[in-house]
């Protein structure tokens, strides 16, 4: 760290407001989320154990399915128990480090959720446009590639702006107006012009976002379309069923962050972002194994011999 960042940056702690409510209402919340976080953890850690375990799940959907999972619970880990936590307290502080770090894996996994979500969408066109070549298209090698291309386009993109935000004096005050260490909210108490900055964070998320969103409406625009030419009302339904669930959370997910980061300025409807947020962070981790494995009539077969198997071990054990 440079002796100029040292004179110019005072903070050592940023506030996080949150939701401001009263001693009673905060114990609630603290609760309601508590309640989220546990069925978050339990519901995404049974599908990657299902997944794993289960010759039947083996296919490159589920093999995306599960990754998508790994990333639900570590987006949920990085701002739910920090989150909790300040409900609890009345000092809701976090370290200038902690912050910092809070900020660049959040965004981290965010990426990466976003991008898998659009190599999904390009599983299910190949498997319903190109269902022959489904298992050469889609092989082990390839779904491996596609996931990892994933992980290093957060890593990567979200690294520069992370490290200048980091680089920029913040002298006071340390107040962020949010749940969480936020992009905009924390670049806003920095002691600079931070218009550069914003323009990056804005130029990077429209290809991360709005990039992977249009490949995901391309690869729906040619599924729907080859979807209408079955001749079969079941074939037709059975099609639709297996892109129903992902298409939901695609909607759910691009809809709160377009409104969130597509922006040149993010300064206005503060509230209205952190209701947005807490979606992402902590409903849609909650939902997505219910929506894309559990309403799944294998996944419930492998579940129930799962259950079964379960059972018979315990009263072996007795």
């Amino acid at each position: 760290m440079s002796p100029e960042r040292d004179n110019a940056t005072s903070v050592t702690e940023f506030i996080l407001i949150g939701f401001p409510n009263p001693w009673e209402i905060e114990i609630v919340l603290f609760l309601l989320f508590f309640l989220i976080f546990v069925a978050t953890m339990i519901g995404n850690i049974l599908i990657i154990i299902l997944i794993s375990s289960d010759y039947r799940l083996q296919t490159p959907m589920y093999f995306f399915l599960c990754n998508l999972s790994i990333i639900e619970i570590l987006i949920t880990l990085t701002v739910v128990p920090k989150m909790m936590q300040n409900f609890l307290l009345e000092w809701k502080n976090i370290s200038f480090s902690g912050c910092f770090i809070q900020s660049y894996f959040y965004f981290l996994f965010g990426t990466s959720e976003y991008v898998l979500l659009a190599m999904m969408s390009y599983d299910r066109y190949v498997a319903i446009c190109y269902p022959l070549h489904y298992t050469t298209k889609m092989n082990g090698k390839v779904c491996i590639s596609l996931v990892f291309a994933s992980w290093v386009s957060g890593f990567f993109s979200i690294l520069t702006p992370t490290v200048m935000k980091l680089g920029l004096p913040y002298c006071g005050p340390n107040v962020i107006n949010h749940f969480f260490c936020d992009s905009a909210p924390l670049l806003h108490l920095a002691c600079a012009d931070i218009r550069l900055i914003e323009f990056i964070d804005f130029l990077i998320s429209l290809p991360i976002i709005l990039g992977s969103l249009l490949l995901t409406l391309i690869s729906y625009i040619y599924i729907i379309s080859t979807i209408l030419k079955i001749p079969s009302a079941t074939g037709r339904q059975k099609a639709f069923s297996t892109c129903a669930s992902h298409f939901t959370v695609v909607s759910i997910g691009y809809g709160t962050s377009v409104f969130i980061y597509v922006r040149p300025s993010q300064t206005t409807s503060m509230n209205l972002n952190k209701i947005a947020s807490l979606i992402t962070t902590a409903i849609t981790p909650l939902l997505n194994p219910f929506i894309f494995t559990f309403r799944n009539q294998k996944v419930q077969e492998v579940f129930m011999d799962f259950i079964k198997k379960l059972t018979d071990m315990i009263k072996q054990l007795e």
